[in-house]
């Protein structure tokens, strides 16, 4: 299998064993039957990344990383729209727009097409944003799929009637612990990472991330600075205990 040529993150084809083909397929199911669903699980799981590979299979996916205010969701939810529509042209007085100016324009560009929105790190929205995703999404008929760690109002807020049955949620799990020992070997060798005691470490690392593979990636990261090292060897105990006091 190939793995990426430089440093930096890693390709599609060297993440092919967590690329959760069945997970994207339930959401290309939802997509086509136009109904809402969550995605939740762990930071580092690899919600993101299931996101934008639904998103690149879906030509009228409108995704908007961050809805943190209703002035950044609509923004974004505007951007989206003009890359996936040119026909949706930014005014040209967009910084000078009321919050209700910018809805109007989002809802009626949303009539026009049969888009979906996909909504990334959501994170305890506000009444006021959530508000404006349900009042878009019954508007234009629009299904949402949207990310968060996880199902309970703390998280998603007032969005949970969108997602009320099972079947409208997807939890994204750590690795099984064969699968995540194969992902960090694969990490290890693009990030040309090496040790005197790499094999041994390779499994403590699995095991004390849980099979989360963003906290794979963090540790072997981290592997690689001086303070981590002694010698040809990995210092993983204090690596761990750094990663878990957040010295990252």
């Amino acid at each position: 299998m190939p793995l990426s040529s430089n440093q930096g993150e890693p390709t599609l084809e060297y993440l092919s064993c967590v690329e959760r083909e069945e997970e994207l397929g339930r959401l290309r199911a939802q997509a086509r039957a136009r109904k809402s669903m969550l995605v939740f699980g762990p930071e580092g799981v690899g919600k993101s990344r299931l996101l934008r590979r639904f998103v690149d299979s879906q030509p009228l996916a409108l995704y908007v990383e961050k809805t943190r205010s209703p002035r950044e969701f609509l923004l974004g939810l505007l951007q989206a729209l003009h890359s996936a529509d040119e026909r949706v042209k930014t005014p040209a007085n967009i910084s000078a727009l009321s919050s209700s100016s910018l809805k109007g324009i989002v809802h009626r560009a949303l009539d026009t097409r049969p888009f979906l929105m996909v909504l990334d790190h959501l994170d305890a929205p506000s009444r006021i944003v959530t508000g404006m995703i349900k009042s878009l999404h019954y508007y234009g008929r629009t299904p949402v799929i949207f990310a968060s760690r996880s199902p309970h109002m703390e998280d998603i807020g007032a969005l949970r009637p969108l997602c009320a049955n099972k079947s409208e949620r997807l939890e994204l799990k750590n690795l099984p612990p064969q699968i995540a020992l194969e992902f960090a070997q694969r990490d290890a060798e693009r990030i040309q990472l090496w040790a005197s005691n790499l094999e041994s470490t390779l499994p403590s690392l699995v095991e004390w991330s849980d099979g989360n593979p963003g906290a794979i990636l963090q540790m072997l990261k981290m592997a690689q600075l001086p303070q981590y090292r002694a010698g040809d060897q990995i210092k993983s105990h204090i690596l761990y205990v750094d990663y878990r006091m957040g010295r990252r």
